[in-house]
């Protein structure tokens, strides 16, 4: 069996589903009766080939824009994938980027809530396009019952829809013993300690960053405590809102805004951070709620989304509308001693079920089976 693999609109390996899409290819089974091609920008012909020896990577040269990957999913994935010989295709961002009608056996992992993307929101025709692609699609693949959900409202049928949950790295995310420096250093930043931390691209409103600065504004002058905060997390179409937010507040100096940050780095940020606040209300993974965990970091995180879900009983929950809540769970969370035992104990034990291993091995079978109908 051959399984063409869709690296299209995973922002070079620089976002969540890059991230996700490397994670799968690392810990793929190796079986002899299965081989995999990538598909996707020529100028990505390393971005993925390096999580194996292995793969196989097909480079589609074509404009390195949103817009020219969309009209090339609509007017020529069908017959690229016919010519390549493709036993089965995996949309790696399924719900951004997929043919209308696949012409072979077809699965769309959908990372996202579709239905709150931006172009989904404002783009009426992208709107319909990806809800036929993916009811088109022999098989769905979300990381949460949150994303079903929300795919079964936009008319999908349940019956496709398999959830399979991201898995966590834990050769990477796991507790730090004794550390004591008072200023993280990471190449090329120096973060001083106490800090919170908050790590999501700034893309769309609903990741709340501005709610969340009004808020530690408000835990600021409640309590004095000399805490920063650090937002952690690439550009996009909110970036402008949040850097105009973070120069207008009395706290200013207080808030450190990093850009884009590796993952392989992340680890020792989240170690160092005296708590972990997730106040998004469109989460359809949760995957830092769980890496924090495994870091040994207390999680705040809104009671919306796939968080409540992906945390389970492990994490403080709050209302991130209300900046006065938002404000006394950070309080809540850095000064409530007994709370963060807890949640420290019960989070590390919780992340132990979720593996890359679990998730790779479970995405094969389904795409295994897609190709039997």
């Amino acid at each position: 069996m051959l399984i063409g693999i869709d690296a299209f609109g995973c922002d070079h390996g620089r976002s969540g589903i890059g991230l996700y899409l490397l994670s799968l290819l690392a810990n793929m089974p190796k079986l002899d009766s299965v081989s995999c091609e990538l598909f996707g920008p020529e100028i990505d012909r390393y971005t993925y080939t390096s999580a194996s020896d292995k793969l196989m990577y097909a480079g589609v040269s074509i404009p390195d824009s949103n817009v020219s990957e969309f009209v090339w999913h609509l007017t020529r994935a069908n017959s690229f994938m016919a010519r390549r010989g493709y036993d089965v295709a995996f949309f790696s961002a399924g719900g951004r980027l997929l043919p209308w009608k696949p012409n072979i056996p077809s699965v769309a992992a959908v990372n996202d809530v579709v239905s709150e993307l931006p172009d989904y929101v404002m783009n009426p025709f992208f709107a319909w396009y990806v809800r036929h692609g993916l009811k088109n699609c022999t098989r769905l693949i979300v990381p949460s019952q949150y994303v079903k959900k929300n795919l079964i409202s936009l008319g999908v049928s349940s019956q496709k829809i398999d959830v399979i949950h991201n898995g966590i790295n834990h050769s990477l995310f796991y507790p730090r013993a004794n550390i004591s420096n008072e200023v993280v250093n990471i190449k090329p930043f120096a973060i001083k300690r106490p800090y919170i931390i908050y790590a999501s691209k700034m893309q769309s409103s609903s990741k709340k960053h501005v709610e969340l600065i009004r808020a530690f504004s408000l835990f600021k002058e409640k309590t004095g405590f000399p805490h920063r905060l650090v937002l952690a997390g690439g550009s996009g179409l909110y970036s402008e809102s949040v850097h105009k937010e973070t120069s207008m507040s009395a706290y200013a100096s207080d808030i450190f805004l990093t850009g884009f940050f590796p993952h392989e780095s992340l680890p020792e940020l989240y170690s160092c951070a005296d708590a972990c606040i997730i106040p998004s209300t469109s989460e359809g993974a949760g995957l830092p709620v769980l890496e924090a965990m495994a870091c040994g970091v207390p999680v705040a995180c809104a009671k919306s989304g796939a968080l409540p879900e992906i945390a389970g009983s492990h994490a403080l929950f709050f209302n991130p509308d209300d900046l006065n809540e938002t404000a006394d769970a950070i309080e809540k969370i850095i000064s409530d001693k007994d709370l963060r035992k807890k949640l420290l104990s019960g989070g590390i034990e919780w992340t132990k079920r979720f593996s890359w291993e679990k998730t790779a091995l479970r995405t094969l079978e389904v795409l295994s089976n897609a190709t039997s109908g």
